[in-house]
């Protein structure tokens, strides 16, 4: 691996720049200095949590206390008290100050949060559930210390209250629970799906698709549809996951930390300090893990995609009885994903054995340091077991990255591939590889009412060969052209540059709207769909009543094909039960249902016998459309009017075809 290469398995502003690109515009625009607004709107959805759940909870205590007053008088005057003497103090107006500005700032950017409101509503109610989970922590860290103290002093009464506050604080808390997971697993569905859109909006978007499967061997954006499944379905989760964890455990460090200070400060110093060394030892070996993980999802994403590529090509392999050279390079892709994974397995375990001493020590602290205070007579008994039980939480608070290492080095591993290909879509170029042999002009392309071609020299993508040179033609209406040479001469990469799928080279390339073209290639394209989507393809909508897609059937010679598989909406997987030949004929009758003013056909007739050809051809001249060929016949030059041979070393010749 190169150094440039090593470089991007970094906890780094590059990947901190790819997570921001990826996960923010779910839930604010992505732009300049855009990224501090929204942690602004965070921490101010965070200050809306805390100061209602705050006068939530001075308001329940009060109620409780009018429902029942001889036990708070007995059993809980510590804490009517603390909630009196908060009333009285100023945090009731700067709660209420607090929730206005909150207010101000959301409403300060309504018009960019419009179609935003579901995402913040429930991240709102989940935040609103993880405060009230805490609250009901610190309670129960008090009940046990009061059960404690009752056991320890034999205090029967007291012990039977609060085990009964506790039953009751478990009945309130399940459905809390519950419903949280549920919230938030119903938000990372809501966002996946976003996420997902946004990304196949891209995708689509300028042929992007083609661009990355076309130059695969000269691009670092391997299996795309992984990275659109699999990584984006990963990253919504595992990120939801950690940003609310990241703001439980501020939830938690808020709720519990006032109560580990109040009990010891040498406790929390020590916890905080602790903390540290285990965050920054974790990064310190996560950096390693980042690289493995990533080559693990690459590895894998092959392996699976070589068993696609059997199963989508089975009938080729087994006429040519390949199954030993597949069953060869699928293993060989298995033991390379094996061989990293065995990697990937030492390195978990010397992580799980930092974690487990990290964690397995942590338990000794509290005692070591509470045990002196309570046996000088300075705490009671039940603080011990609150103490140990504050510490616990906020050390988890604080350890969040040491505990989650392992996930975080494989979330960063998803994040590195979705922004690669988040950069790679964002351009034609983005990807592209720079080479002192290359070409570095691009031809050009004008819209115009005809094709034409004016000095364009072709060469593949990546590669100085040159296929075509300098050549000039113009296909006027009716003026119909056959390409013809050898195999490998260029012919097919021509009808790439016509329509804008190759463009390296040089010169001028004038043709109608790409609405106006419909491209034929010797293999059709047969889609997952009924016989109608079939022939209306690539309109997405019917632009024909049965009786015309009938007719054309007919006028193609597949005049039975309805009838013998159901009607037109029958679904079949057509590439299966279809002949070439008749996949052929599907796809000429898509020219006469389009009607597209050009239509380009690479040996598209291939698989036809000649009187079909030509019946076909005579066909296509009565409905007025110019065509373009590709082909090898001797028997096409009946049906153009110039032709084109294309010869080696980019030479070619232009001639016309007398009748």
């Amino acid at each position: 691996m190169t150094q440039a290469q090593a470089k991007r398995f970094q906890f780094d502003r590059q990947l901190w720049h790819r997570f921001v690109e990826t996960a923010q515009p779910y839930f604010y625009p992505v732009g300049q200095k855009q990224t501090r607004v929204f942690l602004i709107l965070i921490l101010a959805l965070m200050v809306v949590v805390v100061a209602l759940t705050l006068f939530l909870s001075m308001g329940l205590t009060l109620w409780a206390t009018a429902i029942f007053p001889d036990f708070f008088a007995k059993s809980g005057k510590g804490l009517v008290d603390g909630v009196q003497s908060l009333i009285n103090s100023p945090a009731p107006w700067i709660g209420l100050g607090a929730l206005a500005i909150a207010g101000a700032v959301f409403v300060s950017q309504r018009q960019k949060l419009q179609q935003r409101w579901l995402q913040w509503l429930l991240l709102g109610i989940l935040l609103s559930l993880l405060f009230i989970v805490n609250g009901l922590n610190v309670i129960l860290s008090f009940v046990f210390r009061f059960i404690d103290t009752a056991l320890n002093g034999k205090d029967g009464e007291v012990f039977w209250q609060f085990l009964w506050i506790y039953g009751i604080v478990i009945v309130v808390a399940i459905p809390i629970i519950v419903a949280y997971r549920y919230l938030r697993q119903k938000l990372g569905v809501l966002w996946r799906e976003w996420l997902t859109e946004h990304f196949l909006g891209r995708y689509f978007k300028g042929r992007s698709y083609y661009r990355l499967d076309s130059n695969s061997a000269y691009t670092l954006i391997d299996n795309p549809d992984q990275r659109i499944t699999q990584d984006i379905q990963s990253f919504t989760g595992v990120t939801l996951d950690f940003l609310l964890d990241i703001l439980d455990s501020i939830l938690t460090l808020i709720s519990f930390t006032a109560i580990l200070y109040s009990i010891s400060q040498t406790l929390m110093w020590g916890l905080i300090g602790y903390a540290t060394f285990g965050t920054v030892a974790a990064i310190a070996i996560g950096t390693r893990l980042i690289r493995i993980n990533y080559e693990q999802l690459r590895l894998e994403a092959n392996f699976r995609y070589g068993l696609v590529r059997v199963r989508d090509n089975a009938e080729s392999i087994a006429f040519y009885r390949g199954e030993r050279l597949e069953r060869k390079q699928v293993t060989e892709r298995l033991l390379g994903a094996i061989r990293n994974f065995n990697l990937l397995i030492i390195w978990q375990a010397l992580i799980s054995l930092f974690q487990l001493g990290y964690n397995y020590f942590t338990r000794l602290i509290p005692y070591i340091i509470i045990a002196p205070l309570y046996l000088a007579g300075d705490l009671d008994f039940g603080a011990i077991a609150q103490a140990s039980l504050a510490f616990g939480m906020v050390l988890s608070a604080l350890s969040l990255v040491t505990n989650q290492i392992q996930n975080i080095t494989e979330f960063a591993a998803s994040i590195n591939r979705l922004g690669e290909f988040y950069d790679a879509l964002n351009g034609p170029g983005n990807d592209r590889e720079s080479s002192s042999n290359a070409m570095v002009d691009h031809i050009t392309t004008h819209l115009g009412p005809t094709v034409s071609l004016d000095n364009v020299t072709l060469s593949p993508p990546h590669s100085s060969r040159v296929l075509v040179r300098d050549l000039s033609l113009a296909v006027d209406t009716g003026n119909h052209l056959l390409i013809m040479g050898p195999s490998g001469s260029g012919k097919s990469s021509l009808l790439r540059a016509i329509a804008g799928l190759w463009d390296s080279g040089q010169g001028i390339i004038e043709r109608p709207e790409l609405a106006d073209l419909l491209f034929l290639p010797q293999r059709p394209y047969m889609i997952l769909g009924t016989l109608r989507e079939q022939l209306i393809y690539p309109s997405s909508q019917s632009i024909a009543d049965d009786d015309f897609l009938l007719g054309t059937l007919k006028r193609v010679n597949l005049s039975d094909l309805a009838e013998r598989f159901g009607g037109l909406d029958s679904l079949e997987n057509w590439s299966s039960v279809l002949s070439l030949g008749e996949q052929q004929r599907i796809a000429l009758a898509r020219v006469f249902i389009n009607q597209p003013r050009y239509a380009i056909l690479d040996e598209a007739t291939s698989a036809l016998d000649v009187d079909n050809e030509a019946d076909l051809y005579h066909a296509l001249t009565d409905l007025g459309t110019t065509f373009i060929s590709v082909g090898h016949r001797p028997t096409l030059r009946n049906f153009h009017r110039q032709c084109l041979e294309v010869q080696a070393e980019g030479r070619w010749q232009l001639s016309s075809i007398q009748k």
